[in-house]
């Protein structure tokens, strides 16, 4: 039987999270590296995350051929990892864990956001329960059973938690009990309130070994608010605004500094549309989609620069698609512009052509909500052999 994962040779060294400290804080030094393996990788936000602190990334997997490439140039570097580009339903999770791990080498953290497009709150009435892509979460924990991390942690879309995917759900926690893991109640988090400069709504679920101690909070506390919650909480900084998204300009050279080509008709609807804002009823296109129906209001709306930005979907580049219209520019935002919102530094280079990279960004983690998430469990691990005991710290 030929065997159906691809043993890329690694790449080249990649300097991809250079300038990530503008961008978060940078922490203390790992004093010793937690091996950790990367599951659904995409392009890699997850991993640029875990990489920036100073975990020792053993292996990712990933499918889409243009995230692989994305993946390849900016992360895989001489320390890793290898990058399985392959279907994770045809791989074997024993073998991987064979393969990496073994002797006195363990893993101790598993990452992955499984394709959540079946559990999307844009699929309505029924769409999505029967989406296969569902049972993927199942699969995750597959890795998880035979993995044996200290700790997990799952990403996915605020509709997993939908009644209509609770058999799921479900069987996800049963699971994890049945394989001795305490498998902590999801938490919706909302990048807003860690600094991230884009209204961002994600299910995030940790699940920790029985045999573990968990000396940390979960989730680590917001740090940003709206105005309500900073008077009730001094502390808090405000939301930071779509501003620093647009304040300067892409790096010269920079392959992802492009947004699509719109028609003639189409820049003529966007003069119409104000600054700052607007939908498409001020822009006066009215398709015959939308004649019978008032949602959708974003579409062909301007971001405002001085509020936090929309959710960047993976049409996050299309107008068409929710508020992606340069605030001032009479286009959609820029590729290089949707990264930004995803917190991934200018040096970071999406592949794969226009909407390939879009979907890209779309799909991934924000990198410094990632980086926060991370050093929380990081900091709150005890190892029971005594070899983790200092662990990396989180933002100061």
């Amino acid at each position: 039987m030929d065997e159906v994962v691809s043993f890329d040779s690694l790449y080249g060294h990649s300097r991809a999270t250079e300038g990530l400290a503008a961008i978060a804080p940078q922490p203390s030094p790992v004093n010793q590296r937690l091996n950790c393996v990367d599951l659904f990788a995409g392009a890699g936000g997850f991993s640029l995350a875990a990489k920036s602190l100073g975990i020792n990334l053993v292996a990712a997997v990933e499918f889409n051929q243009h995230a692989c490439e994305t993946y390849r140039h900016n992360i895989v570097d001489h320390d890793g990892p290898i990058l399985y580009q392959a279907n994770i339903l045809d791989m074997e999770p024993e073998a991987l864990a064979a393969r990496h791990f073994g002797d006195e080498r363990y893993c101790d953290l598993v990452l992955g956001g499984p394709p959540c497009q079946g559990f999307s709150v844009h699929r309505i009435k029924g769409a999505g329960i029967g989406d296969p892509r569902n049972k993927l979460i199942l699969r995750y924990f597959e890795f998880v059973e035979a993995l044996r991390p200290k700790a997990f942690l799952m990403e996915n879309v605020p509709g997993l938690l939908w009644p209509r995917h609770r058999r799921f759900l479900d069987e996800f926690y049963t699971r994890g009990a049945e394989a001795g893991y305490r498998v902590l109640p999801p938490e919706t988090l909302d990048a807003r309130d860690y600094g991230i400069p884009q209204r961002r709504k994600r299910v995030f679920i940790l699940g920790l070994r029985n045999d573990i101690e968990f000396a940390g909070d979960w989730p680590p506390a917001a740090t940003h608010g709206n105005e309500n919650e900073r008077l009730e909480n001094p502390r808090l900084l405000p939301w930071q605004s779509a501003w620093s998204i647009f304040s300067e300009s892409a790096p010269p050279g920079d392959e992802n500094d492009r947004h699509m080509n719109h028609s003639s008709q189409l820049v003529e609807v966007f003069k119409s549309t104000p600054p700052n804002g607007g939908s498409r009823h001020q822009s006066k296109r009215v398709l015959p989609c939308h004649k019978s129906h008032n949602g959708h209001s974003d579409v062909y709306g301007r971001i405002d620069p001085s509020e936090s930005g929309p959710t960047m979907t993976t049409a996050c580049i299309n107008p068409s698609k929710g508020r992606f219209v340069h605030p001032t520019e009479h286009h959609g935002i820029t590729l290089r512009q949707a990264a930004r919102f995803q917190t991934f530094p200018d040096k970071f280079v999406f592949k794969g052509g226009l909407m390939a990279a879009g979907e890209q960004i779309g799909n991934a983690v924000p990198v410094a909500l990632g980086r926060i998430l991370i050093a929380a469990i990081t900091e709150g691990l005890v190892a029971t052999d005594g070899k983790l005991e200092t662990l990396a710290k989180g933002a100061a």
